[in-house]
Order: C-alpha cells, then sequence, then structure tokens
C-alpha cells in the first residue's frame, strides 16, 4: 500500500488539509479506480455520486486503508501552538469509515453498549467491563443525538437509529477525515433532511472533512460545500452549482433533474461555518 507522502507540495489550506494524487486500484490486472487526484478541506462536506458500478465504495475504501493502492495521500495540520504555524506538520490521519451496512444478527441480545464495548475493548461487556466506555459511548452517541439509545438492542432499532449508533462509533475516538457510504439507505424521508443536517453541523462543529457517497442529488446539491462527479475517477469537481451546470452530469442526471435541482438552492450552499 502507498504510504503518506512526504514530499512539498502546493500551498495547503485552513489547519489542515488533505490531498490525495494519483490514487489507483488495481483488482487482479483491473484498474477499479484510476488516478484520483482530490482536495479534502477541513470543516467541508464533500458528496461523490456518479453511476452505479464507478468504484465509489472501492475509493472510500482505499482511502479508509481497507484496499491497497498506489498514489499518495498526503494530510497536514497546522499547529497553532507552534511558534511557526506556517510550517505544517505531516502526519497520518486518523480515519472514520461508515460502510454500507453493518452485518450482525438482529435476535442477538446486544445492546448499543455492547457493541462500544467490543468496538473499543474488543471484548464483550459480559466478559470484560472497560473503565470510561459507557462514558465515551454516551459522549459519542450524544453528539449525534442518541445516546438514549445507549440499553436499546441493536436489533430493535430502526434504520435511522442504527446509522446513528454506527456514525456515533465511527466519531470515537475524533477522526480526521469521516467517510461515509451510502449512509442514508434504509432511512425514512422523514429523517433524510434530518441527517444531512446533522451530518453539516457536525463538519462544522468538529472541523471534520466529511466524504460522503450518495445517489441522492436533491440534498447532496442543498447541503454539501462541494459535489464530485465519479465514475473511476474524478470526472468533475466543484461547488453544486458548478457540478450541476456541467455538460457531462447533466448527460447522466438529466436536464430537468439539474435544473430542479439549481432552483431548490442547489448552486448556493448555505451550510458552511
Amino acid at each position: 500500500m502507498a504510504e503518506l507522502s512526504t514530499q512539498p507540495q502546493a500551498a495547503l489550506c485552513g489547519g489542515c488539509c488533505t490531498r490525495i494524487s494519483g490514487l489507483t486500484v488495481t483488482i487482479g490486472r483491473t484498474p477499479v479506480v484510476e488516478d484520483v487526484n482530490m482536495h479534502l478541506h477541513c470543516g467541508e462536506f464533500s458528496v461523490v455520486t456518479g453511476p452505479n458500478g464507478a468504484g465509489k465504495t472501492t475509493l472510500l475504501r482505499a482511502i479508509a486503508g481497507e484496499l491497497p493502492f498506489t498514489g499518495d495521500i498526503l494530510f497536514h495540520r497546522f499547529d497553532d501552538r507552534a511558534d511557526d504555524n506556517s510550517r505544517p506538520q505531516r502526519m497520518k490521519p486518523r480515519i472514520g469509515y461508515v460502510p454500507q451496512k453493518l452485518a450482525f444478527d438482529p435476535a442477538a441480545p446486544m445492546t448499543v453498549e455492547d457493541l462500544f464495548s467490543l468496538c473499543l475493548t474488543s471484548l464483550p461487556r459480559c466478559f470484560f467491563r472497560a473503565r470510561g466506555v459507557r462514558q465515551t459511548a454516551l459522549e459519542s452517541l450524544a453528539a449525534v443525538e442518541a445516546s438514549h439509545l445507549i440499553a436499546r438492542k441493536l436489533g430493535c432499532l430502526s434504520g435511522g437509529e442504527l446509522q446513528r449508533v454506527i456514525l456515533s462509533l465511527a466519531l470515537t475516538p475524533r477522526p480526521d477525515i469521516l467517510l461515509l457510504d451510502e449512509p442514508v439507505s434504509g432511512i425514512d424521508a422523514a429523517g433524510l433532511n434530518l441527517f444531512y443536517a446533522m451530518i453539516s453541523e457536525l463538519r462544522a462543529k468538529y472541523d471534520l472533512s466529511i466524504v460522503m457517497v450518495s445517489h441522492d442529488l436533491s440534498r447532496s446539491a442543498r447541503y454539501a460545500d462541494r459535489l464530485i462527479f465519479f465514475n473511476k475517477t474524478v470526472i468533475c469537481s466543484g461547488t453544486p452549482g458548478e457540478v450541476l451546470r456541467d455538460n457531462r452530469v447533466r448527460d447522466f442526471f438529466g436536464t430537468i433533474m439539474c435544473d430542479e435541482r439549481l432552483a431548490d438552492g442547489g448552486g448556493v450552499s448555505h451550510h458552511k461555518k
């Protein structure tokens, strides 16, 4: 797997940022994702959209370190405490990852607290009660307004509740980059706007770089700071308004749909910090 680059690059942004350069994932002899170049800004909510089979999940898994790749991922953080904060620190970013689905037996008597104990200590709570796990779980759940679910069995959670629990796990410990792979699948229409608003608030509150794969063009255009049209590589990237006006995007989604999203306010993000 490619290591984080330590080579000097173009000027970076804000307090931290991530530059992905030439990222390629090959399975067998076939490039599934090829020559991806992205600049992820701290505090920015980016949505990756595009055709089915375009490699969007593969891209996230490569960034998360689950798949080998060639290319570079460079993370820089500027330390305000340093004497010279114009010189960024190069480090490996802490990444939180929410997959499309969490595989578990809905009939199992595992609670949300058990899940935290298992993930944070590698042992079920019935065998080992780690000091502080419950408090950590409560604090993480509170960040997504779900602390009331701590004693609930996983099999009794709604789709939206389960996604909040998984999201709170991805935020523990607090990541630099949060990757979300179609996290709204299984959430009813009433919960979709709440989820997008919550993600937008989290990226501002914790200065996160959030990258989410989604086919929901309407809410993506309304809430995202950056929209990325992806088909094995980055086809175009920019503000929702810029991307929705790109002819390649309009050919794929249809001119009428893109114009409707622009009319709904998709051209301007109202959720920046």
